[in-house]
């Protein structure tokens, strides 16, 4: 098989050049199988191999892409040509697909991974990356353009670590041997755009090695394991937990080449906070404001309850007063809790509210299902709340399943309001006990549900020991 790129001949059924790892796209439309551009039947299931045939449904990126994001993408179009970019780039294969075809059957293989991809597409989407190339069994994935992030690095890894295969597998149990497993690369580096035709088709020119390096990682993995390279570790920071493996030799590389597994989240922390105990610029100049924080604060512990914005530009500050003022409670009776509003929060429902209940209840990513529910329980429990009517909506929210199915018999608005409630009833339940202070930063960029709740809570301020603070940008 021809490479498009550099013309090298590669062997029949590859994925990815042998030389340059540009993607060799061409696929059966019955079996997913890579296929020659000179084939005219399928090597695996000796499908008849037309023009026509192998525009598979995915092949029409108009048809996939969200509204949303298609007009973001139309928007920046003419601004996007030739520009140099800075991206995070993902490749995602499934594993085993040649021997999976076999078990299953062109039928069901072919169910089977149109509904992965749906529900790739979907986690890819809901960090505003693109879908570049469609692989047969695979895909690749770009984040940071042509929609600009400064957080793409840390998009394309939330978009990884995603469960979305366990809900396939989940949905396929019942078929025999649909084991399904991927393996998956990142790299972050520039790319630079060589054409974006009418119908959103995002073709890309890799600058260097950054597509190489992604599509080596991805082939290194092992089943279910995400590997990530050192540049995009120096972009995610702390925000997961990354386990360094022993340096390997990557075909193009002279030295070898540093790599990362993908454990899951690390705890979510503001910024500031994670910078505890490290030296950290005097803070001046801000005393008036400290003084009025600390003032409503004493309101709030005396019964009547205070809802504070600090509002603000990038970079003033905003974080940095909220941080001085937490680190004044360390005497005082107060539980402090937060949630962040990440860039890409605005379509994850209840983001920060899921912050703010794991925080209340001790949980952690470690913690299994029966654990989480335990914790959930006795957070009920200790402010005198009814375990049946509270603990399924709160167990619905974190996406743990009941083992009751309380929350599946019922319609949408029903849960809605019913979690809205609970929430409610949980925060002036608990204000009840001990004051208590609810931050969310980057309001600017919070979902819909979750500033539903926030408002209602507000609204219910008076009399509740309550102090509710929230830091955004003019405008919001």
């Amino acid at each position: 098989m021809k490479c498009p790129r550099c013309q090298h001949e590669n062997r029949l059924g590859a994925k990815f050049c042998e030389e340059c790892a540009a993607p060799l796209a061409r696929a059966c439309p019955n079996c997913g199988s890579a296929v020659s551009d000179l084939a005219k039947f399928c090597p695996e299931c000796v499908h008849p191999l037309t023009a026509a045939s192998v525009q598979t449904r995915f092949a029409s990126p108009e048809s996939y892409t969200p509204k949303h994001l298609a007009e973001k993408i139309l928007t920046s179009k003419s601004a996007l040509e030739g520009e140099r970019k800075q991206v995070t780039v993902l490749f995602c294969d499934v594993v085993g697909s040649t021997s999976l075809a076999e078990r299953l059957g062109p039928e069901s293989m072919h169910a089977l991974l149109n509904r992965f991809f749906e529900l790739a597409l979907g986690e890819v989407h809901r960090y505003e990356g693109t879908i570049n190339q469609f692989l047969g069994d695979g895909f690749m994935a770009l984040f940071g353009a042509p929609v600009a992030h400064e957080d793409h690095a840390s998009r394309a890894v939330l978009a990884a670590v995603q469960r979305r295969v366990e809900q396939a597998r989940a949905e396929l149990a019942g078929a025999p041997g649909a084991e399904l497993s991927v393996r998956i690369g990142l790299n972050t580096g520039p790319v630079v755009v060589g054409k974006i035709g009418d119908n959103l088709r995002m073709d890309y020119t890799a600058v260097g090695d950054t597509t190489n390096l992604a599509a080596r990682l991805q082939q290194l993995a092992e089943p279910g394991v995400i590997l990530v390279s050192d540049a995009t570790r120096r972009q995610v920071g702390e925000q997961f937990r990354l386990e360094p493996l022993p340096p390997v030799l990557v075909k193009g590389k002279t030295e070898p080449v540093q790599a990362y597994r993908v454990l899951g989240l690390a705890s979510r922390r503001s910024p500031l906070a994670a910078r505890w105990g490290r030296p950290s610029i005097r803070f001046v100049g801000r005393e008036r404001e400290l003084g009025v924080l600390s003032d409503l604060l004493e309101q709030a512990e005396r019964g009547q309850g205070q809802a504070v914005g600090i509002v603000g530009e990038p970079g003033v500050g905003k974080s940095r007063l909220l941080y001085e003022f937490i680190q004044g409670l360390a005497e005082r009776r107060v539980t402090y809790l937060e949630g962040r509003c990440p860039s890409y929060g605005a379509s994850i429902p209840y983001l920060p509210v899921v912050d703010i209940v794991r925080s209340n209840c001790g949980i952690v990513d470690a913690d299994s299902p029966a654990a989480v529910a335990d914790k959930v329980r006795f957070a009920v429990e200790e402010v005198n709340m009814d375990p049946r009517r509270a603990v399924p909506y709160l167990l619905n929210l974190l996406g743990v399943k009941d083992e009751r199915g309380t929350v599946e018999q019922l319609a949408p608005d029903v849960i809605k309001v019913r979690t809205l409630e609970t929430l409610q009833q949980l925060a002036v339940k608990g204000s009840q006990r001990r004051p208590i202070i609810f931050a969310v930063e980057d309001a600017h960029w919070i979902d819909r549900p979750s500033e539903e709740f926030f408002n209602s809570l507000v609204e219910n301020l008076p009399g509740a020991a309550i102090m509710f603070v929230s830091t955004y940008r003019p405008g919001y």
